[in-house]
C-alpha cells in the first residue's frame, strides 16, 4: 500500500489528528545558545534556528513528536519549517540543510513508527516546507514593484533540496505549509514533481494557506477558493488552513473550502491570538470546542494545531473529535474553474 492509499485508508475511519506547535513548545524550554549550536563550530549566533537542534539536541525534537503521538496525534510535522537554503543562510548554516532535513525526518520517523508498532495504529511523517522568508509575488522595494530578491528556478531548486532530504529521511509527504504566496506553494509543487521523477514514484503533498486578513486572503492577495483552484492540479493529499488568527475566525474560511475541495481537509490553528507578551491564551478546552463544531458540521478530516498549541491542547482535540466521522469529500463540478486574486467559476 502507498503512503496515499495508507493515509486515505485511516482518513476514510476517522477523523485524523496532526500534532501541534513546535516553536512553542521549544521556546518554552528556554534553551541556551551551547544548545542550539553545539559543536558545529558555526560562525553565527544559533540560539532561535529550531531547525538545528536536530543535530545539536535530537533529544528535543524527539520528546516534543513523542508528546504529540501521547496526546493522540496520527501525524508528525517535522521539525524543519525553516530548514531551507534561504531561511538557514541567516545563521550561516545553508550549508547544513540537506543534514538538517534527514536527522529531523528520521527522528520523527523512528518515534512514528515506535509508537505504530505500539498498537498497531498507523503514524505518518510530514515533512514541513515553510515558505521561506522571500515573496516571489511582491517585491520587498515599494519604490520598484518589479523587483524580486529571488527568482522561480532558483526556489523551484531551494524547496527540491530540502524534499529530496526529507523523503531521505523517512518522510510520507510534503506538507507545504503556513502559504501566504501562491507562487512560492507553485515552486514547492514543482520540486516534488521533479523530486517524483528522480525517484519514480509519487511523493504527496498536503498544501497549508495562512490568512493574513479577516477577508480571507493570504498575503499575495488570494481568497480561498482562487488558492484551491490555481493548486487543484496538484491533486494535493490534503489541502487546508493553519496558523493565521486561531479557530473561531478561521470557521467561515474552513466552510468555503469545505465545500469545494474534493481532498481531505486539514486545519491546525493557532491556539487564539497572542497576548501582549507573546503568549497564547487559549485553553484546551475552548480550542477543542471550537474544533468539535467543525467536526459535527462535516467539514473536516483532519485537525491539529499551530501557535500555541501544546500536547495538552492536542489531547483535547484528539477527544473532541473522537467518534465523530470525518467530512464526506465531493465530488469536482464539471465546470471550468479559474483564478485571478479571486476565483472565476465558468458554468457547464
Amino acid at each position: 500500500m502507498t503512503p496515499r492509499e495508507k493515509f486515505l485508508a485511516e482518513a476514510a475511519k476517522r477523523i485524523l489528528i496532526n500534532d501541534g506547535g513546535f516553536g512553542t513548545e521549544i521556546q518554552a524550554l528556554r534553551l541556551t545558545e551551547a544548545d542550539y549550536s553545539g559543536s558545529l563550530g558555526l560562525s553565527h549566533d544559533q540560539k532561535g534556528n529550531n531547525d538545528i537542534l536536530a543535530l545539536t539536541r535530537p533529544d528535543v525534537p524527539a520528546g516534543i513528536h513523542r508528546a504529540y503521538f501521547e496526546a493522540g496525534a496520527d501525524i508528525a510535522s517535522v521539525n524543519t519549517f525553516s530548514a531551507n537554503r534561504i531561511s538557514q543562510a541567516d545563521y550561516g548554516a545553508e550549508h547544513l540543510v540537506r543534514e538538517i532535513n534527514v536527522a529531523s525526518a528520521r527522528l520523527a520517523r523512528t518515534v512514528a513508527d515506535e509508537f505504530e508498532a505500539r498498537d498497531g495504529r498507523p503514524r505518518f511523517v510530514a515533512g514541513s516546507v515553510g515558505p521561506t522568508n522571500k515573496t516571489l509575488s511582491l517585491s520587498p522595494d515599494v519604490n520598484d514593484p518589479g523587483y524580486r530578491e529571488i527568482d522561480w528556478d532558483f526556489l523551484v531548486d531551494v524547496y527540491l533540496e530540502q524534499s529530496r532530504a526529507l523523503v531521505e529521511g523517512g518522510s510520507d509527504f510534503i506538507l507545504v505549509e503556513t502559504v501566504f504566496d501562491t507562487l512560492n506553494c507553485k515552486a514547492a509543487v514543482m520540486a516534488v514533481r521533479l523530486l517524483e521523477r528522480e525517484l519514480g514514484r509519487e511523493v504527496p503533498v498536503m498544501l497549508s494557506m495562512t490568512l493574513t486578513d479577516l477577508s480571507g486572503r493570504n498575503l499575495s492577495g488570494h481568497t480561498v477558493e482562487a488558492f484551491w483552484y490555481a493548486l487543484r492540479h496538484a491533486k494535493p493529499l490534503t489541502v487546508g488552513l493553519n496558523c493565521s488568527f486561531g479557530a473561531a475566525q478561521l470557521r467561515p474560511h474552513v466552510r468555503t473550502l469545505a465545500q469545494i475541495a474534493d481532498c481531505p481537509i486539514m486545519v491546525y490553528p493557532n491556539a487564539g491570538l497572542p497576548n501582549e507578551l507573546g503568549q497564547y491564551d487559549e485553553l484546551p478546552e475552548q480550542t477543542a470546542a471550537m474544533l468539535r463544531e467543525w467536526a459535527e458540521q462535516g467539514l473536516v478530516n483532519v485537525l491539529g494545531g499551530c501557535c500555541g498549541s501544546t500536547p495538552a491542547h492536542i489531547a483535547a482535540i484528539a477527544k473532541a473529535a473522537q467518534g465523530l466521522p470525518p467530512r464526506a469529500i465531493p465530488t469536482h463540478r464539471s465546470e471550468t474553474c479559474l483564478a485571478g486574486l479571486e476565483p472565476f467559476v465558468m458554468a457547464a
